[in-house]
């Protein structure tokens, strides 16, 4: 979760993503900055978010992103 946090607030360092629950849907976070977490989890985590893995639900909290992570390691 560490790793993950310093890749979010690499991003966003405004973004209190600890204790914020509603990043897409609250518009926190814009397409810009998925497509920056995106491609940034893609180079750390060594895996493959596609098209379809790009649901709000995915990237609403930090939790879920975590989740998601572990989802697509657990699939290799």
């Amino acid at each position: 979760m560490e790793n993950l946090l310093d890749i979010l607030n690499e991003i966003r360092p405004d973004v209190d993503f600890t204790n914020e629950k509603k990043l897409i849907d609250d518009g926190i976070l814009d397409s810009f900055d998925i497509i920056s977490i995106v491609s940034e989890l893609n180079d750390a985590y060594d895996i493959e978010i596609d098209v379809e893995d790009l649901e709000p639900e995915n990237f609403n909290t930090i939790e879920a992103m975590l989740e998601l992570i572990r989802k697509l390691q657990n699939e290799q």
